[in-house]
């Protein structure tokens, strides 16, 4: 007697028959769409990562080797410390310079021909003449809305004369021989720490009520000083006008 033993799995795989043609092309779309969404996560995930990775890529290789910015920005702050101790030098040199005229390297007046040292007091309102008649007792009187020493434009600086060299402390009269200097003179400023130098060009008289000089639009720096004439005197304006050199 023959006995035979089969599984029964096997009869129900050789009966299942192999998927069609038909089938085969229905579960494509799915594979794709499948595959789809595993890439489209990959790319999203390596596009929110790519910032990170770009920085730590770009810091690990700072760490290695020094960039050239830095290098560049290193030998612009050693330029920079370099130029600052220079200016630092300077500035001390002109407050020297200045004590040695009595004044101050802030804001101060010196002409070494007619001997006329003061500081300048700022933006003084040359229309209003309790004020001027105020502060003139104190220096020279540097005019508001007008430019200061480096700006460019008009400088406008006025003070007292007197008929009178015994009232020259009286009214402290600084520019009370201002009628002495002539083109070439030299006149010297000093202002915010450091030092302008300026060269008269011309002196001229005025009416008291001309204006212009101090009104009057110009392209270049210009040093104008301004004071009454005749000496002890409102009838007229005797300026003096100086370029820097």
């Amino acid at each position: 007697m023959e006995i035979i033993l089969y599984d029964a799995k096997w009869k129900t795989a050789a009966q299942t028959p192999p998927p069609s043609s038909k089938q085969k092309l229905k579960s494509r779309p799915s594979q794709f769409l499948g595959f789809g969404l595993i890439l489209s996560s990959f790319l999203l995930l390596a596009i929110n990562l790519a910032p990170i990775l770009k920085e730590e890529i770009a810091y690990r290789l700072k760490k290695k080797s020094p960039q050239k910015n830095d290098l560049v920005y290193a030998k612009q702050l050693a330029q920079t410390a370099i130029e600052e101790e220079k200016e630092k030098e300077r500035r001390e040199e002109t407050a020297k310079e200045a004590e040695k005229y009595g004044v101050s390297a802030d804001f101060s007046i010196v002409i070494p021909k007619i001997n006329a040292v003061s500081k300048i007091i700022p933006n003084v309102n040359p229309a209003d003449e309790e004020e001027y008649k105020r502060l003139l007792k104190e220096g020279v009187a540097h005019s508001l809305g007008t430019k200061f020493p480096g700006e460019g434009g008009r400088i406008y600086l006025f003070s007292h004369s007197t008929n009178s060299p015994i009232n020259i402390s009286r009214y402290n009269a600084v520019f009370y021989l201002l009628k002495e200097l002539t083109a070439g003179d030299e006149i010297i400023v000093f202002y915010g720490g450091k030092k302008f130098i300026y060269k008269i060009v011309d002196r001229l008289i005025t009416s008291a009520d001309d204006t212009k000089w101090l009104t009057q639009e110009v392209q270049e720096e210009i040093l104008i000083l301004q004071t009454c004439w005749p000496p002890g005197t409102s009838l007229k304006r005797l300026l003096v006008i100086a370029k820097p050199i």
